[in-house]
């Protein structure tokens, strides 16, 4: 599967939003470089309060441009950086994919896909109601589903800018679904 970055966007403080850029740095084992989301351990600023030092698996956020086109024609319009990732893709179903999905982006980084983004309620402070269009519950199963993009951490560091091609390489082993991180 081949796709391609839509935009790229970190912001220095927390913020619901994220500006985007012309480019961002990925760092090995970190993140995006002057993020404030970027660290060796959990940066997410309520998990830090009672998990500080659990590994950070959410390091960088990516989402599916695709998403907003289809928030757009409910009445939701979303654009990139705005729910607070720092990479918006197009073309790639970062929902189907297992994990430990590599993502190859541009010439150097590498990114591991380590989960879902669990969306938060601060969604309908963006826009009221937008919470029910990004994490629905099934009425006949019980289950639930997130659309808000998935979380990686930085494999391999390096440059990333929008139409920088976007690669996946699934893992060889039994795929595990995406859970929540």
């Amino acid at each position: 599967m081949t796709g391609q970055v839509a935009a790229v966007s970190r912001n220095e403080v927390y913020s619901f939003s994220k500006p985007n850029r012309d480019s961002i740095r990925l760092l090995t084992g970190l993140g995006v470089e002057g993020d404030v989301h970027a660290g060796e351990t959990i940066r997410h600023q309520f998990r830090m309060t009672y998990e500080p030092n659990l590994p950070n698996l959410r390091q960088v956020h990516l989402m599916h441009e695709e998403l907003f086109d289809e928030l757009a024609l409910k009445g939701f319009p979303v654009s990139a950086g705005e729910l607070g990732e720092n990479i918006t893709t197009r073309g790639v179903d970062l929902l189907g994919l297992p994990t430990g999905a590599l993502l190859h982006l541009g010439e150097e980084a590498v990114l591991e896909v380590t989960g879902l983004r669990n969306p938060c309620a601060k969604i309908n402070d963006f826009r009221r109601g937008l919470l029910g269009e990004v994490f629905t519950m099934d009425s006949v199963t019980g289950e639930f589903t997130f659309k808000s993009g998935v979380m990686a951490v930085v494999r391999r560091g390096g440059i990333v800018r929008p139409d920088d091609a976007v690669e996946v390489e699934t893992p060889p082993f039994a795929h595990r679904p995406l859970e929540r991180v």
